[in-house]
């Protein structure tokens, strides 16, 4: 109760705070000063002393605000913010409650403890809503914040009228202009596609027998050569929750002894499980091939899966692809997954199938244990990934200029060959998904809305879970400001001294020490104007 009280009381002290400053606009300009000439470059930094008493935060009132309520349990903003950081959303008119991530306030269930976090480390940090038809002026707006958070469920934008793509060049141009953005479009697609493997395939958490298919071609030479050699594991690059995600194995068994010894013939037989729901189904190696191409035909055989094959549609760019990974035979005791705030883990689960079952997927069934993230079961893991090979991450995965996501997970697979149940003779584990779309903070859950609770609000969050949920986004908020420190540290010394100037300028005009003029004159000499 003392914990939640205490969110009570800072919101009072930050209601406080807004209405002072609500009368503070109301006084007039102590040092208005007239136009500056030749003040174009000047009057981009500058700003009369009114407009200095209002800057801790970026002018969104052009914006609709979608949320319902007050920002319940926000804390108040910084009066000189490190950085403006904005968090963004969306609300889907079309969806119950505007989308299964929302709490009854219009913001997603998790957005609160996050924001937290960016203010507890001396940033602001404002809750938006994107509304596509606003897309214009929503990025125009976005240009006064120094980085974003992108808080936006996969499919929610085009659900919501939008365009995805559109979106994501919008965040792209910002990008470009200077501002972080957590996760980039580029991040999301790199490490969200299936093809990600492949690209760590040499890492002590991949595997070097994993290929990535973009062609027909390379499907049909490369599937029947390692399908021969071991089970695999065939995952399309689009689907979700493992659907289009194949085990599959030899009904004769008859594997070769070395890699590419031998390829399989059309007409030898499959024993297939899709990792949604743990259905099996019986296909020859042409049956298959044809429904990863052109989908149910006359000659791939019936299906009993929901999905519709066609994996390869629309080539690499449009996201057709397949990845051809080891089989390993002990997922079927679970996998790992490490939750991740930037290089720091916060946590371990690990997700075993029901019995019979090979996917831990939500749904199915699975049991979930949870670990520190410091356990020592798992130390070995933990060295070579995070010790290891986080380090070369994004190197590998064509994201050199890009941060860790804030948020994101790694799910391992134990890829000891041994039989399951039987001791491992290895203690090599391998990375079977990156995901860093939206992970949310599962803590939070009791605070989004169903139909048995559809009032759900922050303050519905039980209070340990809360305190943990609070620890997540503090951290965050540290990984971040690192992170931009970071960036702004970069600059060329000859850029920083002129920051630096700028900043001294500034700070002169808002005191009243110089007159807009005067400082606008001085900042012109800095640029040789």
């Amino acid at each position: 109760m003392a914990f939640r009280a205490a969110f009570h009381a800072a919101r009072r002290v930050g209601a406080r705070t807004a209405r002072f400053a609500t009368a503070g606009a109301k006084r007039p300009a102590a040092a208005a000063g007239a136009a500056v000439a030749g003040g174009v470059v000047a009057s981009s930094f500058l700003q009369t002393p009114s407009a200095c008493q209002q800057s801790a935060l970026v002018d969104v009132s052009s914006l609709t605000k979608v949320a319902k309520q007050e920002d319940v349990g926000l804390l108040p903003q910084p009066v000189n913010p490190k950085y403006k950081t904005a968090l963004v959303q969306i609300y889907v008119t079309s969806q119950p409650f505007g989308g299964s991530d929302k709490s009854a306030s219009g913001h997603r269930y998790d957005t609160i403890p996050i924001a937290n976090g960016m203010i507890a480390s001396g940033m602001s940090c404002q809750l938006l809503h994107y509304v596509p038809e606003e897309h214009d002026q929503f990025f125009k707006v976005l240009e006064g914040f120094d980085a974003v958070i992108v808080r936006c469920n996969p499919g929610q934008i085009n659900a919501a009228g939008g365009n995805q793509i559109k979106f994501d060049d919008g965040m792209r141009a910002l990008q470009k202009k200077g501002k972080q953005v957590w996760p980039s479009p580029d991040v999301m697609t790199n490490m969200g596609a299936k093809d990600a493997l492949c690209k760590i395939a040499n890492l002590a958490i991949g595997l070097p027998d994993t290929l990535a298919y973009y062609s027909v071609e390379a499907l049909e030479t490369g599937f029947k050569k390692t399908m021969a050699f071991q089970p695999r594991v065939i995952k399309q690059n689009r689907g979700s929750s493992g659907e289009g995600i194949w085990i599959i194995k030899l009904k004769s068994g008859n594997y070769c002894k070395n890699y590419g010894d031998r390829s399989c013939s059309d007409d030898e037989v499959l024993e297939m499980m899709e990792a949604c729901d743990n259905h099996s189904e019986t296909h020859t190696v042409r049956e298959f091939l044809e429904f990863c191409v052109n989908g149910r035909s006359s000659k791939s055989g019936k299906w009993d899966t929901i999905g519709t094959g066609k994996y390869l549609e629309g080539g690499k760019e449009a996201g057709g692809q397949l990845v051809d990974q080891r089989f390993c035979p002990r997922i079927v005791e679970g996998e790992l997954r490490m939750n991740m705030i930037g290089d720091t883990c916060t946590g371990i689960i690990h997700k075993k199938p029901k019995e019979g079952g090979i996917s831990a997927v939500g749904g199915t069934g699975s049991i979930y244990t949870f670990y520190p993230p410091d356990a020592p079961e798992f130390a070995t893991l933990s060295q070579n990934f995070i010790g290891n090979d986080l380090p070369h991450l994004m190197d590998n995965l064509e994201l050199s200029r890009e941060p860790l996501p804030l948020w994101w997970t790694a799910d391992f697979i134990n890829a000891d060959p041994g039989k399951p149940g039987t001791p491992c003779t290895i203690d090599k584990w391998i990375v079977g998904e990156f995901n860093c779309s939206c992970v949310g903070i599962s803590k939070c859950l009791p605070a989004y809305c169903k139909a048995d609770t559809p009032n759900a609000t922050f303050f519905d969050i039980p209070v340990k879970d809360l305190m943990e949920a609070t620890y997540l986004g503090n951290l965050m908020g540290q990984k971040a400001l690192a992170i931009l420190d970071s960036g702004k540290a970069k600059m060329s010394p000859a850029a920083a001294k002129v920051v630096t100037r700028i900043e001294a300028l500034r700070g002169a005009a808002c005191s009243g020490v110089l007159s807009k003029e005067e400082a606008g004159n001085l900042m012109n000499k800095l640029f040789d104007v």
